[in-house]
């Protein structure tokens, strides 16, 4: 037989994939793939995922729990798949096959942290951290953790709560119910919506305006903001509350709708919350939280109560004798 043209990197693409490495795994294994890994793809059902990105050059894989049908373990052109037969990437968030749902794996990566990740969960704890590819997170009622990723994050939930820390990279969320927690978030753009899941999220850095859109039917919006901050602010609630803690910025409304308005800064980011039943409250990071821990303790009030400040090195209370002070008030924001 001859092969000519086209029919022969069919023929080629066919061998391929009959000789790409796969392995099938129905109880616990460890697994090093030496081949480069580029990509990332697991999906699973009930149970933990664990992926941490490292320096090193290979791959590992560690199950130390599965129930059910086998983990198939696959590597082909770069791409690195543990996952189910019967759960595509394609739909995922709609895979509903409760029969399906009789099985549990409990799945331990670690991977280049240059990989791309995707990672699927029904029903199960996925973590991600140590990752500067792109990642992105799907997940039917399972909580995802993000730990320090310096690439673009998508997390796409149905009932999931999704909690993450320290990303320098842009953040996409989208919910229907789960809740999301941002903490020190460093990357440059934040948007989120859904349906009555609550938002949280605390900016950590002043060196680049941010960009923030948050949107909830009922869910409760809550942001957190560097000092000094530097944005333009629009937020929106239907029937909600608000609080603000900025005077430059103005709250009109007294019934139903209220709105948050104005310009912090030079107004080169931009920050937009909207929520119909839902409240909103705009929260300012003490500008202390910024200094070095030494910085703090050498300002902090002596042990002697709340009112006596440090002590001379001569031991004496360094108040005027005449019993008057500097002059200076604290102020606090409501």
């Amino acid at each position: 037989m001859v092969f000519e043209g086209d029919a022969i990197w069919r023929v080629l693409a066919v061998l391929e994939v009959r000789t790409m490495p796969e392995w099938s795994v129905a109880e616990p294994r460890k697994l090093t793939f030496d081949e480069p890994v580029s990509d990332l793809h697991v999906r699973i059902v009930n149970g933990t995922v664990n992926v941490v990105g490292t320096d090193e050059g290979s791959a590992r894989l560690e199950v130390s729990e599965v129930e059910g049908p086998p983990l198939v373990v696959t590597q082909q052109n770069g791409t690195l798949t543990v996952a189910y037969e019967d759960l595509p990437w394609k739909g995922f968030l709609k895979w509903l096959d409760h029969k399906g749902w009789r099985r549990s794996a409990v799945v331990s990566l670690a991977v280049p942290a240059r990989t791309r990740v995707e990672v699927g969960v029904v029903g199960a704890t996925a973590v991600v951290s140590g990752i500067d590819g792109q990642a992105e997170v799907k997940g039917v009622s399972g909580d995802t953790t993000l730990v320090g990723l310096a690439g673009p994050v998508r997390a796409d939930t149905v009932s999931g709560n999704v909690e993450a820390q320290a990303l320098s990279g842009d953040l996409r969320f989208h919910s229907v119910s789960g809740d999301l927690t941002v903490v020190e978030a460093a990357g440059s753009c934040v948007k989120a919506d859904s349906v009555s899941g609550s938002m949280i999220v605390d900016v950590d850095s002043t060196s680049s305006p941010a960009e923030i859109s948050l949107t909830s039917v009922s869910g409760e919006i809550a942001i957190r903001l560097p000092h000094p901050a530097d944005a333009q602010v629009e937020a929106n609630t239907a029937s909600g509350t608000v609080s603000n803690a900025f005077e430059d910025l103005r709250v009109s409304g007294q019934w139903g709708a209220k709105r948050i308005t104005g310009r912090l800064g030079a107004g080169n980011g931009r920050l937009k919350a909207t929520t119909v039943s839902g409240s909103i409250a705009l929260l300012r990071r003490p500008p202390a939280e910024d200094e070095p821990w030494e910085a703090r303790a050498a300002a902090a009030p002596a042990p002697g109560g709340p009112d006596e400040g440090p002590r001379p090195a001569d031991g004496t209370s360094g108040a005027p004798e005449d019993g008057t002070t500097d002059g200076t008030t604290d102020k606090k924001v409501l």
